[in-house]
């Protein structure tokens, strides 16, 4: 389909696109990479100090994912009646409310609450955030504006893997200050973001958009199994490798190259993104996040590791661009946010039976099995993007 701008339909292009973007991606760093990621540096000392099981910890993964689900369905219906803009802000607001809501209280259903509400502000700033960022992507004719738009997570990841398991190691019982932090952080994000939300033009309030699932129904089943996999990775990487006695020093470093790895991302793909057809884009990002989950199961080595989680955050934040990017250019801009907040339901769908699925299955072996579960859904999510039908590639 054409790209090209037109008139009264997408945003003016602007010289200094690359520094909205970046800082639009800070939604991405405080609603995925602070309050989603986060988590899972968080979860040993929780879970010491609250005595649960990993299923349990697992549960709260799945009630965050709960509230994005539900956060996905309602995202489509405010971004049409208050366009993107206020649907993003909103969300950034109750992300960085979320957070420092899980600080209050150490009771099992008031820290599921808070984390359903997480995943309520998370959904809306994804699903808003990704309008705004693909409107800015038809209107500069570049992929750049969504790709960085989701490498912001890796912002989030670093400044937690920097400084969540030095403090946990030091002050296990601390974690609600831990999150305190990280509300502090969203806060900043939230006020640092306002403008970069806000979209030249008409905002497409209307309710006429289709969703438009069918034509592409390989790329959905594709990123629900995505989405039931990769969370288990950053979820209970740190369990594993705490099961391994591996040091809080190693923990920080690997965690740290994580969310740096996400943050370059763009730089590898958006030349690919630009020359590949989705279809390819997706199956090798999908192959690369099996491969390098299945590899700390293969040797539990600083050197293995390292591979593991560069290639990991190197790849994991890019599959949502790539499907978004796939949205954007398959359908006319008035369907974006609906096919968007679709996909997102889908993807919201996976992260809710991942965690718990793949805790439980970890309380009877091992910590290590929510790896392999991670290697297993991605690698099935390869092979069926392997195989577009003829509508996916005339995208």
């Amino acid at each position: 389909m054409n790209l090209t701008p037109t008139a009264g339909s997408l945003p003016r292009q602007a010289p200094d696109y690359r520094w909205s973007a970046a800082r639009l991606a800070l939604g991405t760093a405080s609603a995925l990479g602070i309050s989603r990621f986060a988590y899972g540096l968080l979860l040993p000392a929780m879970r010491t100090d609250l005595h649960w099981s990993l299923a349990q910890a697992g549960a709260l993964t799945t009630a965050n994912s709960l509230g994005y689900l539900l956060g996905a369905v309602l995202a489509g219906i405010a971004a049409r009646r208050r366009g993107p803009t206020a649907t993003f802000r909103l969300g950034m607001v109750l992300t960085a409310l979320a957070l420092a809501a899980t600080a209050v209280s150490g009771a099992y259903l008031a820290l599921l609450t808070a984390r359903a509400a997480a995943g309520i502000g998370g959904a809306l700033v994804f699903v808003a955030g990704g309008v705004i960022a693909s409107r800015s992507a038809a209107a500069v004719r570049s992929p750049a504006p969504i790709t960085i738009y989701f490498a912001g997570a890796g912002l989030g990841i670093a400044i937690s893997g920097a400084s969540l398991p030095g403090m946990m190691a030091y002050a296990p019982h601390d974690w609600p200050m831990a999150w305190l932090g990280l509300a502090a952080f969203a806060l900043l994000a939230t006020v640092a973001s306002w403008t970069a939300a806000r979209v030249d033009g008409p905002e497409l309030r209307s309710a006429t958009g289709r969703r438009r699932i069918r034509p592409l129904w390989r790329t959905a089943v594709a990123y629900l199994l995505f989405a039931g996999g990769y969370i288990a990775y950053v979820t209970f990487l740190s369990a594993a490798l705490a099961q391994e006695h591996t040091p809080v020093w190693q923990i920080s470093t690997l965690w740290t190259v994580l969310g740096i790895s996400a943050v370059a991302a763009p730089r590898v793909w958006d030349p690919l993104m630009g020359r590949w057809p989705p279809a390819r884009v997706l199956t090798t990002l999908l192959a690369l996040l099996a491969a390098a989950s299945a590899l700390p199961l293969v040797s539990s080595s600083h050197a293995v590791l390292a591979v593991s989680v560069l290639t990991y955050g190197a790849t994991f934040m890019t599959v949502p661009a790539a499907v978004t990017a796939t949205i954007r250019g398959a359908t006319p801009p008035e369907d974006w946010t609906p096919t968007l907040s679709a996909f997102t339901t889908v993807f919201a769908a996976g992260q809710t039976i991942g965690p718990w699925a793949a805790g439980a299955i970890a309380d009877r072996t091992s910590a290590a099995a929510t790896l392999a579960w991670t290697a297993a859904l991605c690698a099935s999510a390869a092979l069926v993007a392997a195989y577009p039908r003829r509508a996916d590639r005339r995208i």
